[in-house]
């Protein structure tokens, strides 16, 4: 991650006497506020955008086929598939490269946001928790720096991520047979038939995902500070290409292992094909039907698409940042 400034510091205390009630006196707000975007850099924001706008735009067909193995439970109004190298064929000889690219739109929105999103708040929430320190922050700290942002990320992001997984299970390419049309077309219809609540389907799945990235960001960043401090070097030095690649992958698979079944329940959660009471029963059907494997459906293909689409998106992140940094400076 780029160095966030934490070069703010907390006004010297008056010698005069502050009532407690002050604290919520409009001045007391606007110095917050103003420390908070004294901590904010847009740079970040751009910098993740860029990444997970390219990496989804090259691995999409991967993601694609991870979300049809997730939901893969046996019913008939879905193609059955005997695994990865099946489902892509299958798809390019039903649908072509367009059928590959299904929901391809609000994945890259998604992504992009979820990405933008995520680390302009980490770096925020992490100068936040930094200033007015010597010491660095320790592994558990940016452990929930990492959750926080995720969770605000999420709160944002959720709607479009239902309407990917609606577009991506759209199986049939014949036009007439399709519910949606495209990403705006499935979140109108979304909200008019299912209201707020059928836009935020899966979030307390994908609330506990958060995990997910906090532990990423955990490994990735005690790997970055453990390695510059045997170069002898600051925590914060910048890397070659392959050398964030290395940390970024090893990140990534270690919190895939640890977290991949929230993505199958979250997915079937999603699925306009198949209706269930909530987590519990998502987490029980599953479990009664398929066993331990079925929490685990489309792990292969999901890690042979986030592990290069996490490494290109932090590649470019930390260049882009850098330079955007740079030029600020």
């Amino acid at each position: 991650m780029s160095n966030v400034s934490c070069s703010a510091r907390a006004d010297v205390p008056s010698p005069v006497p502050v009532p407690p009630e002050s604290a919520s006196s409009p001045v007391s707000m606007a110095t917050g506020l103003e420390r908070l975007l004294r901590l904010v850099r847009y740079e970040n924001l751009a910098a993740g955008l860029s990444g997970g706008v390219v990496s989804t735009m090259v691995l999409h067909p991967l993601d694609l086929v991870k979300t049809r193995l997730a939901v893969s439970d046996g019913l008939d109004v879905r193609p059955r598939y005997n695994g990865m190298i099946h489902c892509m064929r299958s798809v390019w000889r039903h649908e072509g490269l367009r059928g590959l690219y299904r929901g391809v739109t609000p994945n890259v929105w998604g992504a992009g946001a979820s990405w933008g999103l995520y680390f302009f708040f980490y770096n925020a929430i992490k100068a936040h928790a930094q200033e007015g320190r010597e010491s660095e922050l320790s592994a558990s700290e940016h452990l929930v720096s990492a959750a926080q942002a995720g969770a605000m990320t999420l709160c944002l992001t959720n709607p479009i991520w239902v309407t990917k997984t609606r577009l991506v299970l759209q199986y049939n390419n014949e036009t007439s047979k399709k519910q949606y049309k495209g990403m705006l077309d499935a979140l109108v219809k979304i909200y008019r038939h299912e209201g707020i609540p059928g836009l935020y389907k899966g979030f307390v799945p994908g609330l506990f995902g958060t995990s997910h990235g906090a532990l990423q960001f955990m490994v990735y960043e005690q790997l970055k500070r453990d390695y510059n401090k045997y170069r002898k070097k600051p925590s914060e030095a910048k890397l070659n290409a392959f050398e964030y690649i290395s940390m970024a992958a090893f990140s990534k698979i270690f919190a895939v292992a640890s977290t991949y079944p929230y993505q199958v329940v979250r997915a079937r959660l999603q699925d306009q094909h198949n209706k269930y009471d909530g987590v519990i029963d998502v987490i029980g059907r599953t479990w009664r039907n398929e066993g331990l494997i079925g929490f685990y459906k489309g792990i292969v293909p999901n890690l042979l698409r986030v592990t290069p689409a996490c490494c290109i998106t932090f590649v470019v992140y930390e260049n882009v940042s850098r330079f955007l940094l740079g030029r600020r400076h």
